[in-house]
């Protein structure tokens, strides 16, 4: 009597049973779309407004109506504000936060691919950055009045020193986050040090990169109101600090607006960008 079993067919057993492809559950806020549940809590938030100062709760002197900013703006376009116009205003500050952008990411994104390259540069450039990031730019605000005068060299180099350490610090973190197996796949095909930069490092850091210029302009426009500060006839800033000092709630709204909705443009490009350049972001 043999001892032997024959197995059954392994090919007909698959067969028999329907092979399932299994989705893998995401992590995190995933791929879906976010727009719906934004513009649903600005309009949340639009009516929470609303309803708090139709109310009364804050004085009207401090909490205006949704409408009666609506209609001062209609008012600014139409007549200006102190001896300028809308136009003059944003035109200002749009100036003075693109050249000092310009200035800092012409500047940040070589130093910071440098420092995370190279020890000396780290070391260099790593304890000036780290002692004056964390400083509030109205801090040094007296030194720029003092050493460069009031005029627009010393507002745009404050803009420049708060959106400064912020990508050059993005990058140097995109560089050292480089996986290394990557870079020793690269030198085993033979790649150049050029070749490696350009075609390894530099697209490994450009996520960083993008984030930490993204982070930079938040910081600008936060920076812009004290920048114009020193001695403005135009500007969004001016705009907000001269209404609030006679308790002209509305225009600082209408300022605070501006401010807003202009942010928005400008990381809205920068996501943009992202889309464009790094498509595999979070994907990878």
């Amino acid at each position: 009597m043999s001892d032997v079993v024959q197995a059954p067919p392994i090919a007909a057993d698959i067969e028999n049973h329907q092979v399932k492809l299994v989705k893998m559950a995401g992590f995190g806020a995933g791929d879906k779309s976010t727009v719906a549940i934004s513009v649903a809590t600005a309009l949340a938030i639009l009516l929470l407004w609303w309803v708090v100062s139709a109310l009364g709760v804050v004085p009207h002197l401090f909490l205006p109506r949704p409408d009666e900013v609506l209609t001062q703006i209609g008012a600014i376009y139409r007549d200006g504000y102190a001896g300028a116009s809308l136009s003059e205003h944003v035109f200002a500050s749009l100036f003075r936060i693109v050249v000092a952008a310009l200035i800092a990411v012409s500047a940040g994104i070589p130093l910071g691919l440098l420092m995370g390259l190279n020890r000396w540069a780290k070391g260099v450039l790593d304890a000036p950055i780290e002692f004056y990031w964390p400083l509030p730019p109205l801090s040094y605000l007296p030194l720029m009045i003092i050493w460069l005068g009031i005029g627009e060299t010393s507002k745009i180099t404050l803009l420049v020193l708060a959106m400064f350490a912020p990508i050059c610090l993005s990058a140097q973190a995109g560089v050292r986050s480089l996986p290394i197996e990557r870079v020793n796949a690269a030198r085993s095909l033979g790649a150049s040090r050029l070749q490696l930069f350009l075609d390894i490092v530099l697209p490994s850091a450009m996520p960083e990169i993008l984030t930490g210029i993204r982070i930079a302009l938040g910081v600008g426009w936060g920076t812009l109101v004290a920048a114009e500060l020193i001695a403005s006839t135009r500007g969004i800033g001016f705009m907000i600090m001269s209404a609030s000092q006679f308790l002209a709630t509305d225009v600082v709204f209408v300022g605070i607006g501006i401010i807003a909705v202009c942010a928005f443009t400008f990381s809205a490009v920068i996501r943009f960008l992202e889309a464009f350049l790094v498509p595999w972001k979070g994907k990878l």
